[in-house]
This record gives C-alpha cells, structure tokens and sequence, in this order.
C-alpha cells in the first residue's frame, strides 16, 4: 500500500561523534568537546544547512558505549535547548524517558524548548527498561508509565489555554486564572493535578515521537522503526509492512537507516573495516554502505512506501557533511522533500495539524 502523497521528511540523529561506537577515533575533536555547546551548535547547523526536517538527540542514563571513549553526556534537552536560537529551521527533538523521569517535569522542559526554539520542538518519548538501566535507579520500571506519561504531557500543554496570559496593567493581572485548568490525571502509581507552570507552547502540543513498539499503546505523532539488514526487496517489504500498520493507528512511519559514504577518497567499506577494528558495530537496523549515489538511490525508492527517513551517520564529521555535498542536492532534485523554513513549526513541516486544545473547546 502506497503512502498519502506528501514530501519525504528526512530526519538526523546528532548524538556523540556518530552511529559507529567508534566514531570518536575518527572525528576531528577531542572526546571532552562533546561536554561544550560548540560541536553541538556546529552540527546542528549543518544539518540545518542541509535541509534536515528535524535533528534527534538520543539519551541514556547509562554512560555511551566505547569504554575507551568519552564517559559522560550532556543530556538531550540541553543540547537541544543550546542549539535552539542558534538555528532557525530545522526541528529539535531530544529525547527523554518516560519511566524513571517525572512527567510534570519532562512536559515543561520540552515547552520551554519549544518557545526558545520559536516552535521547532518535538519529544522522542524513549522506554528504557532494562536491566542495567533498572540497577542504576535501584527499582524496575512500572506499566502503563511510557503511555501515562505522553497522556499527562499532552494533558498539561492543553492546560493553559492560548489566551490565559493577559497582562492587564490596570488591574495587575498577568494571567486569567479561569483559563487555566486542572488536569486531573490519575495513573497507577502517580497522579497529576495540574496545571502546568509553563504557558501553551507555541506548537500548542509538541510533535511526540517514540518507538514503532510504543505506537501501539501511547498516542504518538511519529514512529521510528527499524527493519533488520537484507536484499533491497526485503528491505522495502519490511518498510511497506512496518509503515501500513503504523499509519493505520494516524502515525507517520519513519525509518531508521544508518550510513556510511565514501569520504576523503576512502571507500565506505574500508572505512568501516578500520573503525570494526577498534569496536565491532553491532547490525541493528538497516545500513547503508557505499558511495552518495547509491544513498540517493535508496532513500529515492522509498518515497511511495514510507512517511520519512531518519539518518543515522557513521560519523557524523565525516558523513554528514558528504550527505550535505553529494546526496542531499540529487535527492532534492529526484523526490519532493519537506523542506524547514524560519517561522515554520515542526508540526508544520511533518505535515500536522494544528493542535487543538481539549479544555478550551469543551470550556
């Protein structure tokens, strides 16, 4: 079954020095620069340039991979949130648990990045439930929290209506208090009053994103999905599979594929080869290998299949900057691309309605 006709969003993971766990070796600054703003704010820029829909920032409470590289992060929010009056188009979206963390919190932290973003905020709802991550809290995780948790943060963004900020001077109020509402969310193991110490976003409800798993029991703007490695055939099967079933509960479908391009006169192939070396890379997702054209080829076939593409460099030095110079101007020039523009938001350039708020209809 064909998609809805409307542009390919093309999206890219900014975290660490790339998708390689020893892409680090290969970058062009040290390890300690990922704890500055500047390499962050350079990449998103990059990517702004060229003509990203959205940049994701991945998260774990867990320290990355390679024990030889860098042990320590700043989380996503922040990365994000330094990035945001430093670009202008491109969407933002960390992602933050929804287990361990609190809700109210998470829900106002991404608000506040989509004003300083000027509408350009998303959320990556993450699930991270494992046994390590379990120890490092010193408790598992409950059920029912990852889609308790996107419920309460759509509940508290509708919690002020648009206009509950009114500055009256002349009777010194800055808010009316009756457009401010009560939440009223009971869970299993928490409940929410509300409202919200933020006012609505500008989005009015932030693009959430989260897992294909999630999709089926959290109410989700997008999914990222991964199709395990195989012939081309395989390859768009799979998608056209995992893509029907998702759009038939209202989510965009977006792909995840990492790559690696030939660069600086070094084969791709090579280049992964002496990268494995030091660290294997684990075959988790699809994964492209070779030169720009094949990229451009196989990100082109997609159109007709899924909503979007999620690119995931090898290292991001490297391969993001051979995607702005060799694959990004022939894709522009083969498929329509939703392109972000200054003053867009992000549900604008996914394709989304407008959000509507629930207590200022039934008010």
């Amino acid at each position: 079954m064909s998609r809805p006709e409307r542009p390919l969003v093309l999206g890219v993971e900014l975290d660490g020095d790339g998708a390689h766990p020893a892409a680090w070796r290969a970058s062009s600054h040290s390890p300690a620069e990922l704890l500055g703003g500047r390499v962050h704010a350079e990449r998103a820029q990059e990517a702004e340039r060229a003509g990203f829909a959205f940049a994701t920032f991945a998260d774990s409470a867990l320290p990355p991979a390679d024990p030889d590289g860098i042990s320590a992060r700043l989380d996503a929010i922040q990365r994000a949130a330094f990035v945001a009056p430093l670009t202008s188009a491109i969407g933002l979206v960390p992602e933050a648990g929804t287990v361990y963390t609190e809700p109210f919190h998470v829900a106002t932290q991404v608000a506040s990045l989509d004003f300083a973003s000027r509408g350009r905020a998303g959320w990556t709802a993450t699930v991270a439930d494992d046994p390590d991550t379990a120890a490092l809290y010193g408790r598992g995780g409950q059920p029912g929290r990852p889609e308790d948790a996107v419920e309460v943060a759509r509940r508290l963004w509708d919690s002020w209506e648009d206009d509950a900020v009114i500055r009256d001077v002349a009777t010194g109020r800055y808010i009316d208090r009756d457009r401010l509402h009560h939440i009223g969310f009971t869970g299993d193991d928490y409940s929410v009053v509300g409202p919200s110490i933020v006012p609505r976003p500008p989005q009015g409800a932030l693009p959430v994103f989260g897992s294909a798993a999630l999709a089926g029991t959290a109410e989700l703007d997008a999914a990222f999905f991964d199709v395990r490695p195989g012939s081309a055939v395989q390859l768009h099967a799979r998608a056209a599979d995992t893509a029907a079933e998702l759009r038939a509960t209202g989510v965009l479908a977006i792909l995840d594929l990492e790559f690696v391009l030939d660069a600086a006169g070094v084969p791709a192939a090579d280049r992964v080869t002496e990268l494995d070396a030091r660290t294997p890379w684990p075959t988790r997702r699809a994964r492209y290998t070779g030169p720009a054209d094949g990229l451009v080829d196989l990100i082109a076939s997609f159109e007709s299949v899924i909503d979007g593409v999620r690119l995931h460099p090898a290292v991001l030095d490297l391969d993001l900057a051979e995607f702005a110079f060799a694959v990004a101007p022939q894709l522009r020039d083969r498929i329509p691309l939703a392109v972000p523009r200054p003053g867009d938001t992000l549900r604008a350039t996914l394709g989304l309605p407008d959000a509507v708020n629930r207590y200022q209809e039934s008010a």
